[in-house]
């Protein structure tokens, strides 16, 4: 054969590797509103820059009819490119072949790019359209499974792992996603569950659509397995563009400063202003973060999902930093079993790749009621705990209003490794708020008085002028200043160049226990 012929040849292969499951089954995703493999791709990646590993790879079973469906790729495309001029690998099941299946080869794909992800030091983004395991190929399919699961948890904290399911993600399919920093899903067309519903109805009886069950708004407000849910593809990738820019390449490494023209010293005089008098009324804490963050933009993870605290990635002067902050206009702020365990994971995510992170606390304490306590309350409260205590990237503070109780010992204290620790004047710092206080500390007084009522309101304005203050706690050394609130973008920028060569370490240990 000529040089000619076999370089027409490859041309061929190329061409049909490209077509996947072929024509028909690619109208077919487009009916259903869903994007090809490729052209997702296409969209995550730069232009161009996409370069396809194994792509001539094909089922190695025969079994059930397998040997006459050899297709190139065998049901996924796998490879690296980059996002803003920076390396990133990637797979994308193709849902044309085979229904996406995974199989033994395709098993063999994803692992061989999370070893070159990690090798390199690199993002790895995962694609997930999948009818799950590819019965055929039996318990080949299911070792296949457990080999990804392996890497996605020995990479864990060593590369950033992001998964977009855009499609089914059903039965072990499920696990990988799980297993990864951040899962993106877009609306009406991505569904994550263990069992679907055919099955749910046979054990349990309960009628359910997919949707209902797994779909991207179940995940981003009741389960909180979905940290971004996004209407359509299109945006979903820029979604996940737009993540990348605050995340390093890996834990050895720090995120890019990019400068901006947001001046470090701004002034923002509404700050003064934005914690109301009263302090039982709320405010929404959003104002203060988007204030202080350059160029007011701020990228809200899990936005639907325990909203009563507030996680996500911004920059001071450049540099991304994590933000955690109470939100006193959802249950007054206060932690519950799912707001803790959302901040933790989000705060050892941060620490792991060495992203400074920043708390906002005006915080009443912990959510009372039998069914928080019956709910484990104090072991998910324990995880953030831990989280903060664990972590050893620059960790500032700025309460501007309550903080009471074991709340404030949580939400990053002095005590906890907290390198700053900032009160506005509005701060109240205490064990407990100045009515409950009262009652407690002056229950005989009260009780003898002719007017209890009028007793216990005297009782709790003195106690809120001695107590409900940032001074006492300054006092102490538990607050390193009293700040004006205008100010805080400055001061907490301030303090990240002070802390730029921080260095703080964790006693030698194979790995702690965290109370899961």
């Amino acid at each position: 054969m000529s040089n000619e012929r076999k370089i027409l040849e490859l041309k061929d292969k190329k061409e049909k590797a490209h077509l996947g499951g072929g024509q028909k089954s690619i109208e077919k995703q487009h009916q259903k509103g869903k994007l090809t493999a490729r052209e997702r791709i296409d969209l995550l990646l730069d232009k161009g820059s996409f370069e396809e590993l194994d792509m001539f790879r094909t089922t190695t079973h025969s079994d059930f009819g397998l040997a006459d469906k050899q297709i190139f790729g065998d049901g996924i495309i796998t490879g690296y490119g980059s996002i803003d001029g920076r390396l990133v690998f990637v797979y994308s099941f193709d849902f044309t072949v085979f229904g996406g299946s995974l199989s033994q080869v395709v098993a063999e794909k994803v692992v061989k790019i999370q070893e070159m992800a990690a090798k390199n030091g690199a993002p790895i983004i995962g694609i997930n359209d999948s009818g799950g395991a590819r019965i055929q190929e039996g318990v080949d399919s299911l070792a296949g499974y457990t080999s990804i699961f392996l890497n996605n948890v020995l990479y864990s904290g060593v590369i950033p792992q992001i998964s977009a399911v855009v499609g089914p993600a059903a039965g072990g399919a499920v696990y990988s996603p799980a297993l990864t920093d951040f899962i993106f899903m877009a609306r009406n067309t991505s569904f994550m569950f263990l069992t679907g519903p055919k099955i749910v109805k046979a054990v349990t009886h309960e009628d359910i659509t997919a949707d209902e069950l797994g779909g991207a708004d179940v995940h981003s407000t009741k389960s909180g397995i979905t940290h971004f849910t996004f209407d359509d593809e299109q945006s979903l990738f820029q979604g996940i563009r737009q993540l990348m820019k605050y995340l390093p390449n890996n834990n050895m490494e720090e995120p890019a400063i990019v400068p901006n023209d947001d001046p470090a010293d701004r002034v923002e005089e509404d700050l003064n202003y934005i914690v109301p008098e009263h302090p039982n009324k709320p405010y929404d804490m959003k104002g203060i973060i988007l204030n202080v963050l350059d160029e007011g933009k701020f990228l809200e993870i899990q936005e639907q999902y325990a909203p009563n605290i507030i996680i996500g990635f911004g920059d001071l002067s450049g540099r991304a930093v994590g933000v955690v902050a109470n939100q006193p206009k959802v249950l007054a702020g206060v932690l519950d079993s799912n707001a803790s365990t959302k901040a933790a994971r989000f705060i050892r995510f941060c620490d792991a790749f060495n992203i400074p992170i920043i708390t906002f606390e005006d915080v009443p304490g912990f959510m009372p009621g039998t069914v928080q306590e019956f709910n484990g309350i104090i072991r998910h409260g324990a995880k953030m705990l831990y989280a903060y205590a664990e972590a050893t990237v620059p960790k500032l503070t700025v309460i501007t209003r309550k903080a009471y109780g074991g709340a404030f010992c949580v939400m990053n204290s002095k005590h906890l490794r907290g390198d700053m620790v900032y009160a506005w004047p509005t701060a109240e710092i205490a064990v407990m708020g100045p009515e409950g206080a009262s009652e407690i500390i002056y229950a005989k007084e009260i009780k003898s008085s002719e007017n209890p009522d009028d007793k216990l309101q005297e009782k709790i304005s003195e106690y809120r002028e001695k107590f409900a203050n940032p001074y006492v706690a300054a006092n102490k050394g538990m607050i390193d200043e009293v700040i004006e609130p205008k100010i805080t973008r400055y001061k907490l920028i301030k303090a990240l160049e002070m802390l730029r060569n921080k260095r703080d370490e964790n006693p030698p240990k194979k790995h702690g226990n965290i109370p899961l």
